[in-house]
Protein backbone atom coordinates (compact mmCIF):
# COMPACT_ATOMS: atom_id res chain seq x y z
CA UNK A 1 0.00 0.00 0.00
CA UNK A 2 1.53 3.53 -0.94
CA UNK A 3 1.20 6.28 1.28
CA UNK A 4 -1.53 8.11 -0.29
CA UNK A 5 -3.44 4.72 -0.25
CA UNK A 6 -2.31 4.77 3.60
CA UNK A 7 -4.02 8.01 4.06
CA UNK A 8 -7.19 7.32 2.55
CA UNK A 9 -7.43 3.71 4.91
CA UNK A 10 -6.21 6.43 7.48
CA UNK A 11 -9.20 8.71 7.04
CA UNK A 12 -12.03 6.17 6.49
CA UNK A 13 -10.70 4.72 10.30
CA UNK A 14 -11.40 8.51 11.44
CA UNK A 15 -14.66 8.88 9.56
CA UNK A 16 -15.36 5.21 11.41
CA UNK A 17 -15.31 7.00 14.67
CA UNK A 18 -16.99 10.48 13.84
CA UNK A 19 -20.14 8.08 12.92
CA UNK A 20 -20.58 7.59 16.48
CA UNK A 21 -22.61 10.76 17.27
CA UNK A 22 -24.25 9.85 14.26
CA UNK A 23 -25.09 12.81 12.10
CA UNK A 24 -26.12 10.71 8.69
CA UNK A 25 -25.81 13.44 6.78
CA UNK A 26 -22.61 14.23 7.47
CA UNK A 27 -21.33 10.87 7.81
CA UNK A 28 -22.64 10.38 4.55
CA UNK A 29 -20.69 13.22 3.36
CA UNK A 30 -17.78 11.80 5.09
CA UNK A 31 -18.20 8.39 3.24
CA UNK A 32 -18.78 10.31 -0.10
CA UNK A 33 -15.69 11.66 0.45
CA UNK A 34 -13.33 8.71 1.37
CA UNK A 35 -15.50 7.08 -1.87
CA UNK A 36 -14.32 9.50 -4.42
CA UNK A 37 -10.67 9.56 -3.19
CA UNK A 38 -10.53 5.86 -3.45
CA UNK A 39 -12.14 6.07 -6.84
CA UNK A 40 -9.73 8.90 -8.47
CA UNK A 41 -6.49 6.98 -6.77
CA UNK A 42 -7.66 3.80 -9.18
CA UNK A 43 -8.48 5.82 -12.23
CA UNK A 44 -12.40 6.29 -12.05
CA UNK A 45 -14.96 8.92 -11.56
CA UNK A 46 -16.12 8.88 -8.07
CA UNK A 47 -19.59 8.38 -9.53
CA UNK A 48 -18.76 5.10 -10.49
CA UNK A 49 -19.25 3.59 -7.22
CA UNK A 50 -22.63 2.90 -5.83
CA UNK A 51 -23.19 3.78 -1.92
CA UNK A 52 -25.11 1.04 -0.55
CA UNK A 53 -26.37 2.26 2.56
CA UNK A 54 -26.53 -0.96 4.58
CA UNK A 55 -29.87 -0.33 7.22
CA UNK A 56 -29.64 -3.51 9.49
CA UNK A 57 -31.46 -2.59 12.81
CA UNK A 58 -31.87 1.15 11.73
CA UNK A 59 -35.04 2.59 12.27
CA UNK A 60 -37.30 4.04 8.94
CA UNK A 61 -36.73 7.62 9.89
CA UNK A 62 -32.74 7.26 9.43
CA UNK A 63 -33.54 4.98 6.01
CA UNK A 64 -35.39 8.07 4.87
CA UNK A 65 -32.52 10.49 6.45
CA UNK A 66 -29.76 8.46 4.51
CA UNK A 67 -31.82 9.02 1.27
CA UNK A 68 -32.16 12.12 1.29
CA UNK A 69 -28.33 12.57 2.01
CA UNK A 70 -27.86 10.68 -1.33
CA UNK A 71 -27.16 7.32 -0.49
CA UNK A 72 -27.76 5.49 -3.84
CA UNK A 73 -29.35 2.43 -2.57
CA UNK A 74 -30.66 0.85 0.94
CA UNK A 75 -29.25 -2.60 1.99
CA UNK A 76 -31.30 -4.70 4.24
CA UNK A 77 -30.45 -7.93 5.69
CA UNK A 78 -33.48 -9.32 7.53
CA UNK A 79 -36.40 -10.22 5.29
CA UNK A 80 -39.00 -9.66 8.46
CA UNK A 81 -37.26 -6.12 9.11
CA UNK A 82 -37.34 -5.16 5.42
CA UNK A 83 -40.73 -5.82 4.94
CA UNK A 84 -41.60 -4.20 7.95
CA UNK A 85 -40.04 -0.93 6.90
CA UNK A 86 -41.26 -0.96 3.59
CA UNK A 87 -44.64 -0.72 4.89
CA UNK A 88 -43.68 2.60 6.76
CA UNK A 89 -42.15 4.05 3.04
CA UNK A 90 -38.95 3.40 4.31
CA UNK A 91 -37.24 2.80 1.11
CA UNK A 92 -39.04 5.91 -1.39
CA UNK A 93 -36.37 7.26 -3.35
CA UNK A 94 -34.14 4.54 -3.41
CA UNK A 95 -33.45 1.10 -5.19
CA UNK A 96 -33.49 -1.60 -2.54
CA UNK A 97 -30.69 -4.49 -2.18
CA UNK A 98 -31.20 -7.49 -0.13
CA UNK A 99 -27.21 -7.86 1.12
CA UNK A 100 -27.95 -10.53 4.52
CA UNK A 101 -27.88 -14.54 3.69
CA UNK A 102 -30.86 -15.54 2.25
CA UNK A 103 -32.70 -18.21 3.47
CA UNK A 104 -34.93 -20.75 0.70
CA UNK A 105 -37.86 -20.17 3.00
CA UNK A 106 -37.53 -16.91 2.81
CA UNK A 107 -36.75 -15.98 -1.11
CA UNK A 108 -39.98 -15.93 -2.80
CA UNK A 109 -41.10 -13.21 0.28
CA UNK A 110 -38.30 -10.89 -1.76
CA UNK A 111 -39.17 -11.21 -5.13
CA UNK A 112 -39.95 -8.60 -7.38
CA UNK A 113 -39.68 -6.55 -3.82
CA UNK A 114 -35.84 -5.87 -3.86
CA UNK A 115 -34.67 -4.17 -7.05
CA UNK A 116 -31.69 -6.19 -6.40
CA UNK A 117 -30.95 -9.29 -4.15
CA UNK A 118 -26.95 -9.57 -3.40
CA UNK A 119 -26.52 -12.33 -1.67
CA UNK A 120 -27.45 -15.18 -4.18
CA UNK A 121 -25.47 -18.15 -2.77
CA UNK A 122 -26.63 -21.48 -4.11
CA UNK A 123 -28.10 -23.05 -7.15
CA UNK A 124 -31.57 -23.88 -5.15
CA UNK A 125 -31.69 -20.13 -4.42
CA UNK A 126 -31.22 -19.68 -7.82
CA UNK A 127 -33.72 -22.09 -9.49
CA UNK A 128 -36.14 -21.04 -6.78
CA UNK A 129 -35.93 -17.45 -7.38
CA UNK A 130 -36.11 -18.10 -10.97
CA UNK A 131 -39.29 -19.90 -10.37
CA UNK A 132 -40.76 -17.51 -8.23
CA UNK A 133 -39.87 -14.26 -11.06
CA UNK A 134 -41.34 -16.57 -13.94
CA UNK A 135 -44.77 -16.88 -11.96
CA UNK A 136 -44.73 -13.38 -11.31
CA UNK A 137 -43.79 -12.23 -14.55
CA UNK A 138 -41.08 -10.41 -13.48
CA UNK A 139 -36.98 -10.61 -13.87
CA UNK A 140 -35.05 -10.62 -10.35
CA UNK A 141 -31.99 -8.71 -10.63
CA UNK A 142 -29.13 -11.03 -8.85
CA UNK A 143 -25.32 -10.94 -7.89
CA UNK A 144 -23.94 -13.93 -7.03
CA UNK A 145 -22.26 -14.10 -3.98
CA UNK A 146 -18.47 -15.74 -3.98
CA UNK A 147 -16.99 -17.12 -0.90
CA UNK A 148 -13.28 -16.56 -1.81
CA UNK A 149 -11.85 -17.28 1.67
CA UNK A 150 -14.23 -20.69 1.50
CA UNK A 151 -15.30 -20.56 4.94
CA UNK A 152 -17.37 -22.90 6.51
CA UNK A 153 -19.17 -20.50 8.13
CA UNK A 154 -20.18 -18.02 5.11
CA UNK A 155 -22.57 -18.91 2.40
CA UNK A 156 -21.72 -18.00 -1.10
CA UNK A 157 -20.03 -20.05 -4.37
CA UNK A 158 -16.71 -21.57 -3.70
CA UNK A 159 -14.27 -19.77 -6.80
CA UNK A 160 -14.01 -22.91 -8.37
CA UNK A 161 -17.93 -23.28 -8.72
CA UNK A 162 -18.60 -19.99 -10.18
CA UNK A 163 -18.36 -20.88 -13.80
CA UNK A 164 -20.91 -23.54 -13.15
CA UNK A 165 -23.46 -21.05 -11.29
CA UNK A 166 -23.38 -18.60 -14.07
CA UNK A 167 -24.38 -21.13 -16.43
CA UNK A 168 -27.24 -22.16 -14.05
CA UNK A 169 -28.14 -18.57 -14.23
CA UNK A 170 -28.16 -18.33 -18.01
CA UNK A 171 -30.36 -20.82 -18.50
CA UNK A 172 -32.90 -19.90 -15.82
CA UNK A 173 -35.78 -18.00 -16.73
CA UNK A 174 -36.50 -14.97 -14.44
CA UNK A 175 -33.10 -13.94 -13.18
CA UNK A 176 -30.53 -11.26 -14.49
CA UNK A 177 -27.08 -11.77 -12.98
CA UNK A 178 -25.66 -8.19 -12.65
CA UNK A 179 -22.48 -9.07 -11.29
CA UNK A 180 -20.91 -10.60 -7.99
CA UNK A 181 -21.28 -9.61 -4.10
CA UNK A 182 -18.43 -11.13 -1.70
CA UNK A 183 -17.47 -10.88 1.81
CA UNK A 184 -14.13 -12.04 2.08
CA UNK A 185 -12.02 -12.76 5.47
CA UNK A 186 -10.99 -9.39 7.14
CA UNK A 187 -7.55 -9.30 8.49
CA UNK A 188 -5.80 -6.40 10.60
CA UNK A 189 -3.16 -6.51 7.48
CA UNK A 190 -4.34 -4.57 5.29
CA UNK A 191 -1.79 -6.51 2.42
CA UNK A 192 -4.05 -10.06 3.50
CA UNK A 193 -7.29 -8.32 2.30
CA UNK A 194 -5.96 -6.61 -0.69
CA UNK A 195 -5.45 -9.92 -1.89
CA UNK A 196 -8.87 -10.99 -1.37
CA UNK A 197 -10.04 -8.22 -2.85
CA UNK A 198 -7.68 -8.46 -5.88
CA UNK A 199 -8.82 -12.01 -6.62
CA UNK A 200 -12.70 -11.39 -6.67
CA UNK A 201 -11.73 -8.92 -9.13
CA UNK A 202 -10.18 -11.12 -11.20
CA UNK A 203 -13.16 -13.40 -11.14
CA UNK A 204 -15.68 -10.71 -12.05
CA UNK A 205 -12.86 -9.19 -14.88
CA UNK A 206 -13.09 -13.53 -15.99
CA UNK A 207 -16.45 -13.82 -15.55
CA UNK A 208 -17.16 -10.57 -17.43
CA UNK A 209 -14.95 -12.18 -20.70
CA UNK A 210 -17.25 -14.80 -21.34
CA UNK A 211 -20.80 -15.02 -22.81
CA UNK A 212 -24.54 -15.86 -20.87
CA UNK A 213 -27.42 -15.53 -21.55
CA UNK A 214 -29.44 -13.48 -18.46
CA UNK A 215 -25.84 -12.16 -17.39
CA UNK A 216 -24.54 -8.61 -17.57
CA UNK A 217 -21.20 -8.01 -15.50
CA UNK A 218 -21.83 -4.56 -13.94
CA UNK A 219 -21.58 -4.66 -10.28
CA UNK A 220 -18.68 -5.77 -7.89
CA UNK A 221 -19.95 -5.55 -4.35
CA UNK A 222 -17.02 -6.10 -2.08
CA UNK A 223 -15.79 -3.38 1.15
CA UNK A 224 -18.11 -2.33 3.77
CA UNK A 225 -17.44 0.20 6.50
CA UNK A 226 -13.67 -1.39 7.72
CA UNK A 227 -12.48 -1.93 4.23
CA UNK A 228 -14.13 0.54 1.31
CA UNK A 229 -11.57 2.09 0.48
CA UNK A 230 -9.08 -0.84 -0.28
CA UNK A 231 -12.23 -2.73 -1.60
CA UNK A 232 -12.50 -0.23 -4.31
CA UNK A 233 -8.79 0.24 -4.69
CA UNK A 234 -8.80 -3.16 -6.29
CA UNK A 235 -11.68 -3.04 -8.36
CA UNK A 236 -15.09 -2.62 -6.50
CA UNK A 237 -17.37 -0.55 -8.07
CA UNK A 238 -19.98 -0.95 -4.96
CA UNK A 239 -19.68 -0.77 -1.47
CA UNK A 240 -22.07 -1.74 1.64
CA UNK A 241 -21.59 0.36 3.86
CA UNK A 242 -23.70 0.58 7.80
CA UNK A 243 -21.99 1.67 10.98
CA UNK A 244 -19.91 4.55 9.44
CA UNK A 245 -23.24 6.24 8.32
CA UNK A 246 -25.80 4.66 11.11
CA UNK A 247 -23.35 4.65 13.96
CA UNK A 248 -22.71 1.10 15.57
CA UNK A 249 -25.41 -1.72 15.90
Amino acid sequence: MDSGEAKTTENTENMRIAAGGVNVSENIKRVRDAIAEAAIRSGRSPGDVTLVAAAKTKPAELVMEAIAAGADAIGENRVQEMMAKRGLGAYEGAPLHFIGRLQSNKAARIVGVCDLIESVSSPALIELIGKTAASRGVTQNVLLEVNIGKEPQKAGFAPDRLEEAMELASRTEGVNVMGLMSVPPLYEQSDRNCNYFEAIFQLFIDMTGKKYDNVSMRFLSMGMSDSFTEAIFAGSNMVRVGSAIFGAR
